[in-house]
């Protein structure tokens, strides 16, 4: 029995590796790619703390090298959806009564863990299946995925300790329960820090969770369970299935116990479940929680008082890092025309000296697009701007699918503030710039504002401190994480929230306390030590 108030050790950020020549973290992950490549997985689901594994196989080729399969994994379907939820909802009965320290220690461990034995493991399989070079892997699926599970326990100790106030004769309480029922956590191929945290962070909190990850993912989100199990968590908590949407939603939405919904993943998609779950609300015992992050269509703005430099390094790592697919990748930049000569001819010297080819190549900046559907829907787009008369192809344009799904960084240059590439999300290494007049800075502000119905990141250089702020302010709804003089990615745990409104998503700042908030249901107690026993009359009620 627990008889002291515990203090979790201080989150802090997980120092990110060089991978310098001669260091031993690149040898360490050469070797762990090295031994990944040379064994095929049979990766299975995980339902109730066993692995299952079904006759239907997928095979998974990593995006950059189509000719090599590392493993296959096993497809589910519809019972396999109803054995996660039955295992979550009977693991939730001990899970949630295990003291939170105990809770604590699992997320701890797993930290420890992954920075430890599974790193260059857990590096090798984001590098490998969703064609990350070695920094954007270790930022990613060691570093912030991390920064996620160490904070997350410091925050969930914070909101414990938040208590009211208590009257002479009264003890109040607050009693912070998880959700009654179970969470379904649906994640992306883009971030394994992502995949690890939206079914990691209701679960810390007490809740059990179905996970479903991108079919992309399902090599990486296997050292993901593999972390966590080792870590202790018990049977049941996290059941991790590989099933088709259509399929999942049949029996999660509804189901009376669903509880929450964790979402990372595409604008359209949240809002058809959205209206599902609106549909189905009589359904369930309580009102579910949404938390969902989306899409964006984030973008760069220079004043003329910028500096050239700092805007055409902001560009070319915003834009394609990643080869662009993150949430937070710029894709549209507002460019005076004062500085358009120095920024173009700085961002083409840079641009043009990346190298692209597979991740193992450790000298490629730029690896290969996730997939084929990606491959063809961005090659589309920078097959039309090559022929619109409004748009030119500045930098790059080339694509093949030959041997991986690569696609050179491109930057299209637009006479139309509102051309195709300005306002659609693509999702891939294209950037469009839009050149304007110095004077007409506050109305290319307005244009920033209203161009996109998302708002996720934006960027803004300046060293005018007045146009700084007045840029700011007119955009201060036009992006949920907001960078003056810096690039619009890199969102770090414990200091940049992440998160945007509007059609970006419910604005639930992930690695912040606000986040735990929605996955926990508290209950007030009062405790009367001198309960009223003469009489139920009140003072005011005696004579006139």
């Amino acid at each position: 029995m627990a008889n002291a108030f515990f203090e979790v050790p201080i989150a802090t950020n997980e120092p990110i590796l060089s991978y310098a020549p001669g260091s031993p973290e690149k040898a360490a992950l050469k070797a762990a790619i090295k031994k990944a490549k040379s064994e095929k997985r049979d990766i299975p689901m995980y339902i109730g703390g066993k692995e299952v594994f079904t006759k239907n196989k997928v095979a998974i080729k990593p995006p950059h090298e189509l000719s090599h399969t590392l493993g296959h994994y096993n497809q589910g379907n519809r019972s396999h959806v109803k054995r996660a939820i039955q295992a979550a909802l009977e693991a939730k009965v001990k899970w949630e009564l295990m003291p939170w320290q105990d809770r604590a220690a699992i997320f701890l461990r797993a930290a420890d863990l992954l920075c430890g034995p599974y790193r260059a493991k857990m590096n090798a399989a984001t590098m490998l299946a969703q064609s990350k070079n070695a920094y954007q892997a270790e930022i990613d699926c060691v570093a912030e995925w991390a920064d996620f599970l160490r904070f997350n326990v410091q925050y969930m100790t914070e909101i414990y300790m938040t208590q009211p106030e208590s009257a002479p004769g009264v003890w109040n309480r607050l009693e912070y329960r998880p959700l009654e029922g179970f969470i379904f956590a649906l994640t992306p191929f883009n971030f394994t820090s992502i995949a690890g945290n939206l079914p990691g962070a209701p679960a810390l909190l007490g809740n059990t969770v179905v996970w479903k990850p991108a079919g992309t993912q399902i090599y990486s989100a296997q050292v993901i369970m593999e972390i966590f199990e080792e870590a202790g968590l018990p049977a049941g908590v996290i059941n991790l299935v590989y099933v088709d949407g259509k399929t999942a939603g049949e029996e999660i939405f509804t189901h009376p116990d669903f509880a929450g919904l964790h979402f990372t993943g595409s604008t359209g998609v949240f809002q058809k479940l959205w209206k599902t779950i609106g549909d189905n609300i009589a359904t369930y015992k309580s009102y579910p929680r949404i938390v969902g992050e989306t899409g964006g269509k984030d973008f760069i703005v220079a004043h003329s008082s910028a500096n050239p430099d700092e805007v055409a390094i902001a560009m070319a790592r915003g834009a394609f890092e990643f080869q662009g697919q993150k949430c937070s990748a710029a894709s549209r930049a507002y460019i005076p025309k004062s500085l358009w000569k120095a920024i173009s001819t700085r961002l083409k010297k840079d641009v043009k000296s990346f190298k692209m080819g597979p991740v193992d190549d450790f000298r490629n900046f730029i690896n290969a697009v996730i997939d084929e559907k990606a491959f063809d829907k961005i090659s589309s787009f920078i097959a039309k701007a090559k022929k619109d008369k409004n748009a030119k192809i500045l930098l790059g344009g080339k694509y093949s699918k030959k041997k991986g799904y690569f696609i050179e960084p491109t930057v299209i240059e637009t006479t139309d503030p509102y051309y195709v590439t300005m306002c659609e999300e693509l999702f891939g290494p294209v950037l469009t710039v839009y050149v304007y007049d110095d004077n007409k800075y506050d109305e290319i502000l307005d244009i920033v504002d209203n161009t996109s119905p998302y708002a996720l990141t934006g960027a803004l250089f300046a060293k005018d401190k007045y146009a700084l702020n007045h840029g700011s302010t007119k955009l201060r709804n036009a992006a949920g994480n907001f960078y003056l003089n810096d690039k619009p990615t890199g969102a770090v745990v414990g200091q940049q929230p992440f998160g945007g409104g509007r059609a970006s998503g419910t604005n639930d700042k992930a690695g912040s306390v606000l986040n735990l908030y929605r996955w926990i249901s508290p209950r007030t107690i009062k405790e009367n030590f001198n309960a009223p026993r003469d009489d139920y009359r009140y003072p005011f009620m005696g004579g006139k």
